[in-house]
């Protein structure tokens, strides 16, 4: 009797582990399909990033751009237009750089450069807020205080670039940690 019971027990404990193994090797094979996809969708999209700079090469090539434009970013909420024409709202942060085209990186005379940033509390206000103009040799230079991080963000001057026959430009600067001077060269796209 104690054989049949002890051979019972046996075949139910093998029974039991024949349904676990069942279940792992199911859940393996889902693993590996997942998994195959997973690099599948990875090649695909590697491949998308290559056609896509392969396009933006062949237009670069077709349109004679000799500057690559700067990158667009987030114009933000706090976005106001008519700010007052200055080059300073504070002491201690020197923004400069030149306004160019993409076509053949001459510069862009007189072109309007709106900036808005956060004060050093963190709140956008009027004072912070300026409008400066490029000179003949499409330079320009802005002054304010060391861009505070709030909310999570990195220091940070929004811009919105506008001129006379190129698409407007809205894009941000994001200073250096412990610089007290930058550099962004505004490169603009003719419409």
């Amino acid at each position: 009797m104690n054989c049949t019971l002890l051979r019972s027990a046996v075949d139910e404990k093998m029974k039991k582990q024949s349904i676990v193994h069942g279940r792992y090797k199911s859940a393996q094979k889902k693993y590996h399909i997942i998994f195959f996809l997973f690099l599948f969708s990875l090649v695909l999209s590697s491949n998308t990033i290559l056609a896509e700079n392969s396009y933006m090469v062949a237009q670069l090539k077709e349109n004679s751009i000799g500057c690559p434009p700067t990158p667009p970013d987030a114009l933000g909420p706090f976005y106001k237009s008519k700010a007052p024409l200055r080059n300073s709202v504070g002491k201690g942060y020197e923004l400069s750089g030149m306004v160019m085209s993409t076509k053949d990186c001459s510069p862009i005379p007189q072109v309007r450069i709106e900036l808005w940033m956060a004060g050093q509390d963190g709140d956008y206000k009027d004072d912070y807020r300026a409008t400066v103009t490029s000179d003949e040799s499409g330079q320009y230079r802005f002054e304010s205080h060391v861009p505070p991080s709030y909310m999570r963000r990195p220091p940070h001057i929004h811009m919105r670039v506008t001129a006379n026959g190129f698409n407007t430009l809205i894009t941000q600067h994001y200073p250096e940690a412990g610089s007290k001077k930058g550099k962004l060269d505004l490169v603009l796209i003719p419409e």
